[in-house]
């Protein structure tokens, strides 16, 4: 299939690792990013505006990287699917503007428009969501919103690690900077309680390493600098933080209704021990205190990993466990992507009855 894919090309951005995933499936893919657009959103308070109203403002300049950068250089029967990875940047004007291609439009979107907590983030894409074809969620609520905001069939799918990018890297290879007892590898969100919940462990005592972006901005920043060891990660790093680690903690994003995460997949992947918040989710993917564990509270958390330091083959087991079943589970951005495409050949045939 020849697919036109309209997202992040940024090399660390799951948009780009999921568009090689597709590329390693078999199809030829075309790799755009809508965002060279505008051009202005590098200066940040201009790109802070436009995620907070909706990308109404930045339209024009849409609708004229379109002209330019496809319809001028693609002929009308050039590809046989565009799939749209998040969609936040086009309304109605511009989206139409992608049927000179006559083929069928998919969304994926990985964050919750259905949400409060970007404001009017996905304002635009709401008013849109009637022009796609096909959209994959991977948020149980997202399936009934998705279908009230019109998009005509809609599959639920969960996040997914990378099967090439977040490959476990050889024991040597982990730098020591690397290595520590629990590490959390994330982002402080204002009003998620992340970092309340990591100074809880650490004034019980455990060593926590933490990496990642915004942490300064906690009002626990003089508290929690102790544990901070630099900002976000990804690629060899990334992979290094998590397989380095005794525990890996991951938080959800309550704003964005999660009961599983990227991480959920990718740490027990990469070899790491999951330890995270209890969910419906995360009890289907793996069995509690075999293949990952869970907690309620911080509390919960700080017994749990305590039990787990002092038994150090109890976390070899859970480890091994646990990415043994996240491998059988087709988590993978390939599995993903390939069931995506075919409930799109289905609901093809279907139409075509």
């Amino acid at each position: 299939m020849n697919i036109l894919y309209i997202g992040d090309n940024n090399k660390s951005s799951t948009a780009f690792h999921r568009a090689n995933s597709l590329s390693r499936l078999g199809h030829t893919v075309t790799h755009v990013n809508p965002r060279e657009a505008f051009s202005l959103l590098t200066i940040k308070i201009l790109d802070k505006a436009s995620f907070y109203t909706g990308y109404f403002w930045v339209q024009n300049q849409i609708c004229k990287w379109i002209d330019l950068k496809l319809i001028k250089r693609y002929s009308s029967n050039t590809f046989d699917l565009i799939w749209i990875n998040s969609g936040e940047e086009f309304d109605s004007k511009s989206i139409l503007r992608l049927d000179y291609f006559n083929c069928k439009k998919v969304l994926y979107q990985n964050d919750d428009p259905g949400s409060k907590r970007d404001f009017r983030r996905f304002d635009s894409l709401k008013r849109t969501m009637k022009y796609y074809d096909y959209a994959a969620v991977v948020r149980e609520p997202n399936l009934r919103e998705f279908a009230d905001f019109g998009v005509k069939n809609v599959i639920r799918v969960y996040m997914s690690y990378d099967e090439e990018v977040h490959k476990p890297l050889r024991h040597r290879q982990i730098p020591t900077i690397f290595r520590s007892e629990i590490v959390f590898v994330g982002t402080w969100i204002r009003g998620e309680g992340r970092d309340k919940f990591l100074l809880d462990l650490i004034r019980a005592g455990l060593n926590i390493s933490i990496w990642g972006s915004r942490w300064e901005k906690s009002p626990l920043w003089e508290d929690l600098k102790i544990a901070y060891k630099g900002g976000s990660l990804s690629g060899p790093d990334y992979v290094a933080a998590i397989q380095g680690a005794d525990i890996a903690i991951g938080f959800l994003s309550h704003g964005n209704r999660d009961l599983h995460t990227r991480r959920s997949l990718e740490i027990p992947f990469i070899g790491g021990l999951l330890c995270a918040e209890r969910t419906i989710e995360h009890e289907r993917m793996y069995e509690e205190g075999i293949e990952a564990v869970f907690w309620r509270d911080s509390n919960e958390c700080i017994e749990i990993c305590k039990r787990l330091l002092s038994n150090k083959n109890l976390i070899k087991d859970i480890k091994y466990a646990g990415m043994k079943k996240v491998r059988a589970g087709a988590y993978g951005n390939q599995d993903i992507c390939a069931k995506i495409i075919n409930f799109i050949d289905l609901n093809k045939k279907y139409e075509n009855k």
